[in-house]
């Protein structure tokens, strides 16, 4: 049995508290990027298979946002920030104060370096946080961005990850501006991909015994 199956509903509450820990030390750095009040939370960590990724990036059809990145350190692993069209709009706006349509290839350099800087600010926090809770180093790539149908992306994406093991953690973000009376909010998603000797380096760090 892959590690990766082992993994109980337990362990993956100790990467949700690390993910809102994460996600706080983020939402104070786009509060100040973006000069407003941003809260972040993390509602759900689970398993899920790379035949179910395109179906949680919203279809095969769907076109996303999405900011790749490698882990180095002393677990590395990949990482995927999947963001649907409409919030991918709303962040770069919020970001840039320009209007995009990514479908309409409208979606500039500027909106791009805008997104990518996103993903490496909520990608920096959460590994950041695990890093604190495991004694870790683990560190982000600088990130790369990908436009396009989730279909093409993921495929192209999770063919080199995809021989190291067949599953990946999901970590759902939730993003929030709290000014004003209709508060907006965002959604959007990371794909974790440990290598699998980091697997049981994190967990063995985090006191958990995986049989």
């Amino acid at each position: 049995m892959e590690v990766i199956q082992q993994i109980k509903p337990f362990h993956l509450d100790v990467l949700k508290e690390a993910g809102n820990i994460g996600a706080g030390n983020a939402a104070t750095s786009l509060s100040q990027l973006l000069n407003k009040k941003i809260d972040m939370k993390v509602p759900s960590v689970r398993i899920a298979g790379f035949q179910e990724l395109q179906a949680l990036a919203g279809g095969e059809e769907t076109i996303v946002a999405a900011t790749f990145l490698r882990i180095t350190g002393e677990a590395p692993g990949s990482m995927f920030l999947i963001l649907q069209k409409k919030e991918a709009e709303e962040l770069s706006y919020y970001l840039t104060g320009k209007k995009v349509d990514i479908a309409e290839g409208t979606f500039d350099e500027l909106a791009g370096s805008a997104l990518q800087e996103l993903g490496n600010i909520l990608a920096g926090s959460y590994l950041s946080a695990l890093s604190d809770f495991t004694s870790i180093n683990m560190q982000p790539s600088v990130p790369s961005l990908a436009v396009d149908m989730a279909g093409a992306v993921m495929s192209s994406g999770l063919i080199e990850i995809s021989q190291a093991g067949d599953y990946a953690i999901v970590i759902d973000t939730e993003m929030k501006e709290t000014e004003g009376n209709t508060p907006s909010a965002a959604t959007g998603q990371f794909f974790l991909f440990p290598d699998p000797d980091a697997f049981i380096k994190i967990f063995e760090a985090l006191g958990v015994e995986l049989p």
